[in-house]
C-alpha cells in the first residue's frame, strides 16, 4: 500500500446519463476562438488551419447544480457556452475517422473566464492561466454516451441567464469539427480514457454576477446549471 505525506487530491469525476458508473476526469484541454462569431466579437481574426489550445486543471471542474463562488482576483467574469468531449479510447496521431471512434460521450460545459485577467494577460503576451484556470471555472454537466447522442452536427447550443437567452447557435457553426480536433489534439499527446475536450462558445459571452443563475442546453444533452455565489 503507498504512504502519502498528505491526502491526495480526490478524483473529480461526472456522472453519466443512466448509469452508475461515474466518469473520472483526467486532463481538460480547450479550444480557442472556434466560432467565427465568437471570434469577431473578441477582436480576433479567425484561424481556419488548426485549432489551439489552452488547459484547466482538475480541480477546476464543478459538478453541474452547484455554486461557483465568484473566482477571487478579478472584477469581471464571463461565462462561455461549451459542447464538450469525452474521450473514451486511447489515441495518438490518429487520423479523423480514428479519432471520431475515441469519443465516450458529449455533455454541457461551462468556460469561466476571469475576462480582466486574460485580457491583461494579452495585453504583456504572457500566458492565459489566471484568467482560464481557476477553482470551480469548469462547471461541467452530466455525459450522455456517444451512441445515444447520434452524430454531432446542427444541434442548438444555448446558454440563459436569470431566465434570458445569452448565447445561441448550432454546433455546426463550429470552424473545426470534433475529429478534427481530436486529430490535430493528437498530434502533441498522448490522449486517454479521462481527457476531455472543451470545444469553443458561440458569440454572446458576458460578464456574470453574484446572484445569477445560468442555465446552458445543447440538443439531446443534460444541461448545464450554476450560481454564481458570493466571493469568498
Amino acid at each position: 500500500m503507498t504512504e502519502y505525506l498528505f491526502e491526495p487530491p480526490k478524483q473529480p469525476s461526472l456522472a453519466v446519463e443512466g448509469e452508475v458508473a461515474r466518469y473520472p476526469v483526467g486532463r481538460i484541454f480547450c479550444v480557442g476562438r472556434n466560432y467565427a462569431a465568437h471570434a469577431a466579437e473578441m477582436g480576433n481574426e479567425v484561424d481556419r488551419e488548426a485549432p489551439f489550445y489552452f488547459t484547466k486543471s482538475p480541480h477546476a471542474v464543478l459538478e453541474s447544480g452547484g455554486v461557483l463562488p465568484y473566482p477571487p482576483g478579478s472584477q469581471d467574469v464571463h461565462h462561455e457556452m461549451e459542447c464538450v468531449v469525452a474521450l473514451g479510447a486511447s489515441v495518438f496521431k490518429v487520423d479523423e475517422a480514428e479519432a471520431a471512434g475515441a469519443v465516450f460521450g458529449y455533455g454541457c460545459g461551462l468556460d469561466m473566464t476571469r475576462r480582466d485577467l486574460q485580457q491583461a494577460a494579452k495585453d504583456k503576451r504572457r500566458p492565459w492561466d489566471l484568467g482560464k484556470d481557476g477553482e470551480g471555472m469548469a462547471v461541467l454537466g452530466p455525459l450522455t454516451r456517444a451512441e445515444v447522442v447520434g452524430p454531432i452536427g446542427g444541434q442548438a447550443i444555448r446558454l440563459e441567464v436569470n431566465g434570458e437567452t445569452r448565447q445561441e447557435a448550432r454546433l455546426s457553426d463550429m470552424i473545426h469539427g470534433i475529429s478534427a480536433i481530436i486529430a490535430n489534439l493528437s498530434l502533441y499527446y498522448h490522449l486517454q480514457p479521462g481527457d476531455l475536450i472543451m470545444t469553443g462558445t458561440p458569440a454572446g459571452v458576458g460578464p456574470v454576477a453574484v446572484g445569477d443563475h445560468l442555465v446552458g442546453e445543447i440538443e439531446g444533452l443534460a444541461p448545464v446549471r450554476v450560481a454564481i455565489g458570493a466571493a469568498e
